[in-house]
């Protein structure tokens, strides 16, 4: 039985950057956590120690740095393209690279005697922006998406015939609190795109789904949410999801002789339903290769 060297992968993780454009007096900050990855002729490092055709972790994360300084950041996807083809186009030994890029947001403060503030920033909430790149040869694809958008609708949700099984002690409503927060990563067709601008159309595309399906189950509402995302965009081929179902249930306080008429939710933690699917288009192409490593999804 012989034994062989799989496939590898191998870089620096979360590189951990803050970019300042100081151009005008007003500062723009682009705050990003960047992981980067080559793949290739590299099989000597792990059959017999041999370093001669490694670039070095280290020296990935100074390419990080070195590349946002001589061309800045811009879009996640920008910058993801940028190191991807840097790399597989520098070096012989680098078949491939896979460069994922994550901004944390950041708006300007605004103060109560001068308005937005030029350089002062405060961070809402937990919501990141996600981007995977995958270069092989000449084959780029581009993942993008975000994760941490939380969401709540207080009425406009249902949830009943489903079968009342051995075990089933849920009950049937028509008026719930529905609230998740949306994981969510879509793939492009190609390179030739308005990154940011179709980033910023998609989340609202995805923030209007959720409020306006009346919705029947969470399932639905994702599906409505996918389903409008692509038809708008066709520079999109799937949309991917992963939704935990944040429960909220109502308190009975008959006990001390209160009525509660869908006012007093108690919001419960763990467990919760995760619902998980991926929205596609018929003729999509398949990209097995791009969803690789990005974890929380089919």
């Amino acid at each position: 039985m012989g034994i062989s060297l799989g496939d590898t992968q191998y870089g620096k993780a979360e590189c951990h950057l803050v970019h300042v454009d100081r151009s005008t007096p007003a500062h723009t900050i682009t705050d990003v956590t960047v992981t980067s990855q080559l793949l290739g002729d590299f099989a000597d490092t792990y059959l017999t120690g041999d370093n001669g055709r490694v670039i070095a972790t280290d020296t990935q994360k100074n390419t990080v740095h070195a590349l946002a300084r001589r061309h800045g950041v811009g879009s996640p996807e920008a910058f993801g393209l940028l190191l991807a083809r840097y790399f597989v186009e520098g070096f012989d030994q680098v078949t491939g690279s896979r460069q994922e890029v994550n901004l944390d947001r950041w708006e300007r403060i605004t103060t109560t005697e001068g308005g937005p503030h030029g350089h002062a920033f405060v961070r809402p909430g937990g919501e990141v922006r996600t981007c995977v790149v995958t270069k092989h040869g000449a084959e780029e694809t581009v993942v993008s998406g975000l994760t941490g958008l939380t969401v709540l609708k207080s009425t406009g949700s249902e949830f009943r015939g489903f079968p009342d099984v051995p075990y089933t002690s849920l009950v049937e409503t028509d008026d719930r609190i529905l609230a998740t927060a949306v994981t969510a990563r879509w793939r492009y067709l190609g390179t030739d795109v308005d990154w940011d601008g179709s980033f910023t159309s998609i989340r609202q595309i995805l923030l209007d789904g959720f409020a306006l399906t009346h919705s029947l189950s969470l399932q639905q509402t994702l599906y409505a949410m996918g389903e409008a995302a692509l038809t708008a965009h066709p520079e999109v081929t799937e949309i991917r999801f992963s939704m935990p179902n944040k429960h909220h249930v109502l308190v009975d306080l008959e006990k001390w002789g209160l009525d509660n008429p869908h006012q007093i939710w108690h919001a419960a933690d763990r467990p919760y339903g995760l619902i998980e699917a991926s929205v596609v288009r018929d003729d999509a192409p398949p990209a097995p290769g791009a969803w690789a490593g990005v974890t929380g999804f089919l």
